[in-house]
């Protein structure tokens, strides 16, 4: 095999990982980081739609730092973790006035927190590698949007630790960046948006490529940031979005 073919082949001395990738876009990176050639984990707190997934897959509530701790100490314990996806999330949609403290503290638990236990739990691994990829799905909320206090609070708070965590983690050849997707079709979305909705429509009419974002657009994305020849990129946010963000 001649050189750019074989550097034209995936890898498969790599380990990713991926929280709450049993469903939706999650379940879209990490079928795509299985194409890419990775040994996925998914770790979510349901069981993964996906055939693929399941025989590794790991079960636990990641808003619960305890038992996230243990999963993750087990999963460095046996696999040379280089890739790991902060994907995990959910979302309060309420204005302002009726924002709950309690949704805080959800939220900022499992949005943020599951982040950074996740990210210290394998980072001696991926020290010891000499290598790394760690991603955050973050999202277009945190240039603003009505109903999303604390969800966009969490995102931006991603945001802000991959910027610190790119500073500190350059030394050891690990980079920290963020993909941010704007109106994607996933199950929480219609929820929140029903697809017969006034709501729904003009989400959709006001993405200039007119149409919804899939799940496979974000793991696009995540693909190309987790690529050993992306080592020149970090402390970056890339918008999956549809042009939503642009002017």
């Amino acid at each position: 095999m001649n050189q750019d073919a074989a550097q034209s082949q995936p890898t498969r001395r790599y380990c990713a990982v991926v929280t709450g990738g049993a469903r939706n876009i999650g379940q879209a990176i990490a079928l795509r980081l299985q194409q890419d050639g990775y040994h996925v984990i998914v770790v979510d707190i349901v069981e993964p739609e996906a055939d693929s997934l399941k025989a590794e897959a790991h079960q636990v509530d990641l808003g619960d730092a305890d038992a996230t701790r243990r999963v993750m100490a087990d999963i460095a314990a046996h696999y040379s973790v280089t890739r790991l996806v902060n994907n995990v999330g959910i979302v309060a949609p309420a204005l302002l006035e009726e924002t709950q403290l309690e949704d805080f503290d959800k939220l900022m638990h499992l949005n943020v927190r599951s982040a950074l236990v996740c990210s210290q739990a394998l980072l001696p691994v991926m020290k010891a590698s000499g290598t790394g990829r760690i991603v955050l799905n973050t999202s277009r909320v945190v240039l603003g949007k009505e109903a999303r206090t604390i969800y966009s609070a969490t995102k931006g708070a991603l945001q802000s630790m991959a910027r610190t965590w790119a500073l500190e983690l350059a030394q050891h050849g690990i980079t920290v960046n963020c993909v941010a997707p704007g109106p994607i079709a996933t199950s929480a979305f219609w929820q929140n948006n029903p697809p017969d909705s006034e709501r729904a429509r003009r989400i959709i009419e006001n993405i200039p490529l007119s149409r919804m974002g899939q799940p496979e657009d974000v793991a696009q994305a995540v693909s190309f940031f987790c690529d050993e020849r992306s080592s020149f990129i970090t402390g970056q946010t890339l918008f999956v979005c549809g042009g939503v963000t642009v002017g």
